[in-house]
C-alpha cells in the first residue's frame, strides 16, 4: 500500500493512496494552517474509528440486522511536549439494538487484538529514505 501526499500550500496536503480517493489535511491556525480540513492527527483517529468498526461489522455479520446503532467515540490523549504524540486513546462504542453484549465486546476485542490493522500499526517502527532533486541522499 501506498499513499502519495503533495503540498497544496500553506500548511495543507492532499493524500491519494492505492484507491484514488483524496484525502485533505490542514493544519489548525495555531499551527499556520487555515483549518481547511482535518488535521492528520484527526484522521489517525477516525482511521482506528473505521478500522475497528469495519472489524466490528466483519464479525458481528450475522448479527448485522438486529443493530440499529452503531457509534464509536475515539477520545486520545497526548503529550503537552513535542511532539505531542497520542499517549493513549479509549474507544466507546455506542450500541443500539437486540444483541447480546457478549457478542459485541468478543467482536470487539477480535477487533482489536487479532485484526485492526490501524490499531497494530500505532505500535510499528517507522523509517525515513530522502530523495532531494531526484537524488537520493542518506542521513551523514
Amino acid at each position: 500500500m501506498q499513499i502519495k501526499a503533495n503540498w497544496t500550500g500553506g500548511r495543507a496536503f492532499t493524500a491519494v493512496g492505492d484507491t484514488g480517493f483524496p484525502m485533505t489535511m490542514d493544519a489548525t491556525s495555531n499551527y499556520g494552517g487555515d483549518s481547511s480540513a482535518p488535521t492528520p492527527t484527526e484522521m489517525l483517529l477516525s482511521a482506528l474509528a473505521g478500522c475497528i468498526g469495519i472489524d466490528v461489522t466483519m464479525i458481528l455479520k450475522p448479527h448485522l440486522d438486529k443493530i440499529e446503532k452503531l457509534e464509536i467515540i475515539v477520545d486520545g490523549e497526548r503529550r503537552e511536549e513535542l511532539p505531542k504524540s497520542f499517549t493513549t486513546a479509549h474507544i466507546t462504542f455506542h450500541v443500539d439494538g437486540d444483541i447480546a453484549a457478549k457478542k459485541v465486546w468478543r467482536a470487539i476485542k477480535l477487533g482489536e487484538e487479532k485484526y485492526c490493522a490501524v490499531s497494530a500499526s500505532l505500535r510499528t517502527e517507522i523509517t525515513h529514505s530522502l530523495i532531494l532533486n531526484g537524488e537520493e541522499v542518506s542521513e551523514d
